[in-house]
């Protein structure tokens, strides 16, 4: 691909789209073809600055238009995202590499977080009681931060970023976006169709950056909150930094989300589920089903079907053949860290039952392919038992009964998701009691939750207090205020009243 159509990522500082000179830039792929698309600025503290500040100055005017008419914007921003949905999806499906299919579920549930803060004048309502003493009343609002910061990953170039600024302004915050460098393109549209829906300058900023532009954010004075989706490691750091900088951070890491599968389970839905869960995304999600935990004879019930079903997945490039059911993945050096993996997994001794390192494109030769891959035989101790993989890759490890299997599960430093497949109603709520994640799956392989309930992770895959989501979010990008008042006698203003 020739420098000429190389599309240019630009900022944003109130309404003026403008491409920085930067001293560095990173590439983005069409992971499909593995071209490059555009080039991302690398913007440091002094862009980061002017768009802080930029935010700061839009807070006092956005922060005081009532509620309802914020909400407006929200609805004619989310009827704006229905009529360019298909172009969406398209964007994601180029600059990422996932199937259509899966980007117009990237699309639908951010418009889904959008429909849920479109109901902010409920959301945003405050409690008041009379007479907590005699003559004395209290009453509690909840009133908006000031900047908030949003840091997201390039797996979910829509849905991430939606999970934080819709809220985010409708609670009356200013906010500055910083999409993956990876993937900048569908940020920058959802904004410009924001921007269309009636959003004053100001309220919505965007900067693209890598290191030095997150530390710049992490600690400007002027910012009040910081979201963040990421790898776990990363996100211990910026919870870490952030909080001693004075803001308030929810930092959401990866995960090791483990599937168990007891004797009884339905096999033909529990094949579905896995797959799904599994090679979704080519593998790249923090709630990705990425350790089949088998009880006694199910790893002999579910292995062969599974192996089949798994070995028809279509693999190819999704931006021009919609029917491709698994995509690339985002870059040449993430596809070589799974190979590693995987390498390392038969080192150690685990068996593969499938093997996609050697999968062909013939179409797309420069795309970044991997097959799926399912490892048998994995045990606790390995790295590809321990390391979040990201990629299209399934473990199957074998346990004898379940209380062992539970107890291997709850060691794990993680805690995103853990599902079960079973008819017992026992195993299952014996399950939901015990096992060790935020967010679990009854016969269901992807427990995310929608827009109305918390992206609810634990332990290392979680650091901070309130979540993404739900009514977390608005507790979350809100403070309140709490006012008692008592009154003596009838001021000067009272002339109905006569003594």
């Amino acid at each position: 691909m020739s420098a000429k159509t190389i599309q240019p990522v630009p900022i944003l500082i109130g309404h003026e789209w403008t491409v920085p000179e930067t001293s560095t830039t990173t590439p983005v792929h069409n992971p499909s073809t593995g071209d490059v698309i555009a080039r991302t600025p690398m913007c440091g503290a002094e862009v980061v600055d002017r768009v802080v500040k930029n935010a700061h100055a839009a807070f006092a005017e956005w922060s005081e238009t009532p509620h309802i008419e914020r909400a407006r914007v929200l609805f004619r921003y989310k009827m704006l995202l229905e009529d360019h949905f298909e172009a969406l999806a398209a964007l994601i499906t180029r600059e990422h590499g996932k199937t259509l299919v899966e980007a117009r579920g990237d699309i639908r549930r951010g418009i889904e977080v959008v429909e849920y803060a479109c109901s902010i004048p409920e959301l945003m309502k405050g409690e008041v009681l009379e007479n907590i003493a005699r003559g004395i009343d209290c009453e509690m609002v909840k009133q908006p931060l000031g900047v908030c910061v949003g840091i997201c990953p390039y797996n979910f170039p829509a849905l991430v970023p939606m999970w934080m600024y819709p809220m985010a302004i409708a609670c009356g915050n200013t906010f500055v976006l910083k999409p993956s460098e990876k993937v900048p393109l569908t940020g920058i549209r959802l904004i410009e169709l924001l921007i269309e829906a009636g959003m004053p300058p100001g309220v919505l900023n965007v900067v693209h950056g890598g290191r030095e532009c997150v530390d710049a954010l992490l600690t400007h004075p002027l910012v009040r909150a910081i979201s963040f989706v990421g790898s776990s490691p990363v996100a211990k750091y910026i919870y870490e930094t952030g909080i001693k900088n004075g803001k308030r951070v929810q930092a959401a890491g990866g995960a090791k989300n483990y599937v168990f599968i007891m004797p009884d389970a339905d096999i033909d839905n529990t094949v579905n589920g896995l797959t799904d869960a599994a090679f979704g995304c080519a593998g790249q999600r923090c709630m990705a089903g990425s350790t089949a935990v088998t009880i006694g004879k199910a790893a002999d019930r579910l292995l062969g079907p599974l192996t089949e079903r798994v070995a028809s997945i279509k693999v190819g490039p999704t931006d021009r053949i919609p029917g491709g059911q698994l995509g690339a993945v985002i870059s040449p050096q993430h596809r070589d860290r799974v190979l590693s993996l995987l390498a390392n997994s038969e080192k150690e001794g685990a068996s593969l039952a499938l093997d996609g390192r050697a999968i062909q494109v013939p179409e797309e030769p420069g795309g970044f392919y991997l097959g799926p891959s399912i490892v048998d035989q994995v045990v606790p101790g390995m790295e590809i038992a321990r390391e979040e993989v990201f990629g299209p890759v399934l473990n199957v490890m074998r346990f004898d009964d379940f209380e062992t299997a539970i107890e291997m599960a709850s060691n794990t430093a993680f805690g995103n998701g853990a599902c079960i497949y079973t008819q017992s109603g026992k195993a299952a709520r014996e399950f939901k009691h015990r096992a060790k994640a935020g967010m679990i799956g009854i016969n269901v392989g992807v427990p995310a939750p929608l827009a109305y309930f918390p992206f609810a992770g634990w332990d290392y895959s979680f650091f901070g207090d309130l979540h993404l989501q739900g009514r977390e979010s608005v507790l979350f990008f809100t403070r309140h205020k709490v006012t008692t008042s008592r009154w003596f006698s009838f001021g000067e203003g009272d002339v109905w009243h006569k003594e």
